[in-house]
């Protein structure tokens, strides 16, 4: 029996999973920023780190998995001023819209789901500990305003620092590129607290009104909930530089372990370049289910491993819903079979660090022999194999049996598709009918009739369906 290791970007390696308590697993995945609707480069993230959440429990792992909302950000705030609406109206808006995608795609809820201003005590706690420390420092602003910000200088200059570590950069080079610097000492320093501005939300601290910086909120939710050292922390490869190395750089200062295992996935790239709005190359959730079905679009951003680039495609979506649809055409022969046991390969593969294209290799390849034992009259080892393909298709969170899936067909992308070709066929018959040009409105009832269309002229016009 293997057991799972996990590439570790901090030490670029595998590494044995070895939990803080045994038979417990803590994770913590850096959440959206919501600010409009989501696209399937934010949704990869939700589904990689959902498959290495299945894979926990199937092995038996009590998991507990904190994935955060960031709910202020200069994004959001410009955002909401542009539309004129409020901010907190405006991230819960599109908070909502991501709750609603990751349902869709079936992942998981995690098992808290905090906002970054919920946790503005823990985070003054947090800047306390640092400041005490002497590696933050206060900045006064006008107005009763106030920033706080971590001194790299001082913290690079400890034993025991490790900052550049993760991402691999030097002190030297990095910039953390934040716009607003005032009273900062060095330009690598970054804000903890950013001093309230006129017409913002803001909140009071000891060192004057204002807002959290980006960093400070994530490490003051993981370690509220998952305790000062904790197994994995979870998040896009554009998250390493500044986000995380910021993040492991205040926890350490403070005292805190932190995570033990880092995890990054990667990119969703169109045309070679990293799927973001500001490229205008967005493909909202929404679009894409007018191609494909939930569960297919599930399968198809879970198909490559989570430390590779998934380049998009139309091509590469429909071929990924045809290898969903030979799984689900496999199962759907034995109504009613219950999971069985994985594979010995499919298990190999998933403790690889998650090696999803092997797993769904070995799920295929039990396929094609469960097809062959019913073929040659074996339905009871075909009966068999559908259930180990059952299990091994949870744990990548695409069972076709699952209630989850259930009405996954209903008005799918391919249905709406239909409903166009046909309409425009209705619209050409009556057009030939209104010019008495029976032969053209013969021709296109009897071509609907071929597919198997039905249609019935009612007072408000015709209607269609799928004939019995």
């Amino acid at each position: 029996m293997s057991t799972l290791r996990i590439f570790d970007t901090a030490t670029r390696s595998q590494r044995e999973f070895e939990p803080v308590r045994p038979g417990h697993a803590s994770i913590y995945l850096c959440g959206a920023t919501p600010q409009s609707q989501p696209h399937i480069g934010h949704l990869r993230s939700g589904v990689a780190f959902d498959i290495l959440r299945r894979w926990l429990l199937a092995q038996g792992y009590d998991v507990a998995l904190v994935r955060n909302v960031t709910d202020i950000d200069d994004k959001i705030l410009t955002k909401a001023a542009e539309n004129n609406r409020p901010w907190w109206e405006w991230v819960s808006t599109y908070e909502r819209e991501f709750t609603k995608a990751y349902n869709t795609l079936g992942v998981l809820p995690p098992s808290v789901e905090p906002r970054a201003t919920g946790f503005v005590t823990q985070m003054v706690e947090y800047m306390q500990r640092l400041i005490d420390a002497g590696f933050a420092y206060a900045v006064p602003g006008e107005d009763g305003a106030g920033s706080v910000y971590f001194d790299v200088a001082a913290w690079n200059a400890t034993e025991g620092s490790d900052y550049g570590a993760l991402s691999g950069n030097r002190v030297e080079d990095m910039e953390q590129g934040e716009s607003d610097a005032v009273g900062k000492r060095s330009p690598q320093d970054f804000a903890l607290w950013k001093a309230a501005k006129p017409g913002e939300p803001s909140w009071p601290t000891p060192w004057g009104k204002g807002r959290p910086g980006w960093h400070l909120e994530c490490s003051a939710m993981s370690t509220y909930y998952l305790g000062g050292e904790f197994d994995i922390h979870c998040g896009g490869l554009d998250l390493q530089f500044p986000h995380h190395e910021n993040e492991i750089a205040q926890s350490h200062a403070a005292g805190d372990k932190f995570a033990n295992y880092w995890m990054h996935n990667h990119w969703v790239t169109m045309a070679g370049e990293k799927m973001s709005k500001s490229l205008g190359n967005v493909l909202s959730i929404a679009n894409m289910l007018e191609i494909v079905r939930p569960v297919e679009l599930r399968y198809y951003l879970g198909s490559a491993h989570y430390r590779s680039v998934l380049e998009y495609s139309e091509a590469a979506l429909t071929e990924a819903a045809a290898g969903y649809r030979r799984i689900e055409d496999f199962v759907g022969k034995f109504e009613g079979v219950e999971k069985g046991q994985w594979t010995a390969a499919f298990e190999d593969a998933m403790n690889d660090d998650i090696a999803v294209p092997k797993a769904l290799a070995e799920i295929h390849t039990t396929v094609r022999a469960g097809n062959k034992a019913l073929g040659e009259g074996n339905r009871e080892e075909a009966e068999r194999l559908a259930g180990a393909v059952r299990v091994m298709a949870a744990v990548l969170g695409f069972d076709p049996l699952d209630e989850q899936w259930k009405d996954s067909g209903e008005e799918s992308g391919a249905d709406a598709a239909l409903d166009v070709l046909v309409r425009a066929e209705l619209e050409r018959r009556t057009t030939a009918r209104a010019e008495k040009d029976w032969a053209t409105a013969d021709a296109v009832r009897d071509r609907l009739a071929a597919a198997g269309i039905t249609i019935t002229d009612t007072a408000d016009g015709p209607t269609w369906s799928l004939a019995d």
